[in-house]
């Protein structure tokens, strides 16, 4: 009975992967996957006959009343750093499950006894679980916007991670080989290294590779899981594991193109380690403006490109962007709204927010769709967004976002740039289109100036 409530598992996990994949089938796909994994924890109860029904009810019954909290309560803005703490606890859950599995099957024999699958899954699934809920840890920490400075300085860090990580290799091979006390001490060394090296690998990352870092870790927290199904013998968690270490592979990749950068040169260069340049903020040619007169530009737009970024999510402005959305195009100017790859911190940050607002799904385009657009567009509305944006990237000067794709918003006939200060994006670096002849600055909340903007024009 439990292989096929696996089967249909793994159906409906498939398929609510690939409703993901797509804005307006997201919210469904959702829903399937969530039913794939109650049959797959039904599954698991049908199949190990000696748990107790009873406290597995329980154990769901306070699982699900957790998740409902944090996920109903939890803001927009803070969704990011939800998803890297479900990323952490994936990865810690599939380490503790192995760590079980050695106290009880080493106390009289060697993990190499029960052949190569458990003397490779059970070590991996520590080491990467390990790694994924202290990597986690730190990246819930920077998507705060707290400084976790490395320890040691750049030109020996990468040094001191290969060292580690070959002490973890031969830790790895100790366990395998070691029975009673000796197994325990190499898995609590084994869990400690593994620890440190999830810590030390994400904290030379800057924030403008944030939502790289998510996709990886997702991606860990999947292998690892698949590691631990191996150690267990559970086809399901096997199945879900490859599943979501495989999609997060390719939302890695994804998110690295978004970047124009490799996966390694984000792990081991450390670009852009928080630091913000000194002339941030040095800038001498602004033209501010306000609500009024950008309603004014509106008043005669033909063609508006509405640019969301992660200031629209600090200010809650969702619903009043949209609001202005419809007002505009109730006086006939084409509305549409640009999204860039790697807006937010976290992939898909804008579409998720613009959802919550009923945004129509069509509107949203992505930058490969949108930015040949920017020429023949009268106004853009750059909201609470910065590196997105930057046209300091399309050069070679050795900062964060070099090299990245862009909105090429500053194409555009008038440029207005929602935003509360001078102050430089997530990856702290200083933003020319500020100063640009096209540039109109609105110095407000994204939600007090978007809804300005809307009072203003429906005075009109």
């Amino acid at each position: 009975m439990h292989i096929y409530l696996y089967i249909v598992a793994a159906v409906l996990f498939i398929l609510g992967i690939k409703r993901l994949g797509k804005v307006r089938t997201a919210r469904s796909g959702n829903t399937v996957a969530a039913a794939g994994m109650l049959l797959a924890v039904l599954g698991v109860l049908v199949e190990a006959q000696a748990l107790s029904w009873f406290w597995a009810a329980v154990a769901m019954a306070v699982g699900s009343v957790i998740g409902w909290l944090v996920a109903t309560r939890v803001a927009m803005t803070a969704m990011p750093e939800m998803v890297a703490a479900l990323n952490g606890f994936g990865g810690g859950a599939s380490a503790l499950v192995a760590m079980t599995e050695q106290i009880e099957d080493t106390s009289q024999v060697t993990l190499a006894t029960f052949g190569g699958m458990m003397a490779i899954a059970v070590p991996a699934s520590i080491v990467i679980g390990s790694a994924t809920l202290t990597g986690s840890g730190i990246a819930y920490l920077k998507l705060q916007g707290k400084s976790v400075p490395h320890p040691i300085p750049k030109a020996q860090r990468n040094l001191a991670h290969a060292a580690i990580a070959v002490a973890i290799l031969a830790i790895s091979l100790w366990s395998v080989y070691s029975t009673g006390a000796w197994s325990m001490t190499s898995m609590v060394l084994l869990t400690l290294l593994s620890a440190v090296i999830g810590v030390f690998l994400v904290m030379p990352i800057g924030g403008a590779d944030m939502p790289v870092v998510v996709a990886l870790l997702n991606s860990f927290s999947g292998v690892a899981a698949a590691a631990s199904g191996f150690v267990i013998g559970n086809q399901m968690l096997i199945v879900a594991g490859a599943l979501v270490g495989a999609s997060g592979v390719i939302l890695t990749q994804i998110m690295c193109k978004a970047m124009n950068r490799s996966l390694l040169n984000v792990l081991i260069g450390g670009v852009g380690d928080g630091k913000v340049a000194k002339d941030a903020k040095d800038y001498k040619n602004i033209k501010s403006t306000s609500p009024e007169e950008v309603a004014m530009l509106l008043d005669g737009a033909s063609s508006c490109v509405i640019v969301p970024g992660y200031g629209l999510a600090v200010a809650q402005a969702q619903h009043a962007c949209a609001n202005l959305a419809k007002e505009i195009e109730r006086r006939g100017c084409m509305v549409r709204y640009a999204i860039h790859p790697v807006a937010g911190r976290m992939p898909g940050h804008m579409n998720v927010l613009l959802a919550e607002a009923d945004v129509p799904y069509e509107k949203l385009l992505e930058l490969d769709k949108i930015n040949p657009e920017f020429q023949s567009t009268d106004v853009v509305i750059v909201v609470g967004a910065n590196d997105v944006v930057n046209p300091l990237a399309r050069e070679k000067t050795g900062s964060p976002i070099d090299g990245m794709p862009i909105l090429d918003v500053d194409k555009a006939r008038t440029v207005v740039m929602i935003k509360r200060s001078l102050s430089p994006g997530y990856a702290g670096v200083k933003n020319p289109l500020f100063e640009f002849d096209n540039t109109l600055m609105v110095f407000l909340d994204a939600k007090e100036a978007l809804q300005g903007i809307l009072d203003e024009l429906k005075g009109m």
